[in-house]
């Protein structure tokens, strides 16, 4: 159980690569700094891709987390 509860939820379960990467990438822009967004995801490659942007863009990832057939990703905005 983690210490946070999201401030949004992008569900972008169902959608192939690269869709939930441009959903996070669309809602992190409009997001306050701090804020934390779940990315709800099938796409297996979203596990590696979204940490490797994270990265590089300078954002935080909190939790990387499969649930059933999906992936719940955890983000705090910089």
């Amino acid at each position: 159980m983690n210490d946070y509860e999201p401030d949004m939820t992008v569900d972008s379960r169902g959608s192939g690569c690269p869709g939930p990467m441009m959903d996070l990438i669309g809602k992190i822009k409009t997001a306050d700094p701090g804020a934390v967004v779940r990315l709800l995801t099938t796409e297996r490659g979203s596990t590696t891709d979204v940490p490797e942007w994270l990265e590089k863009a300078g954002h935080e990832l909190l939790d990387v987390e499969q649930v059933d057939d999906y992936w719940q990703i955890d983000v705090r905005k910089s």
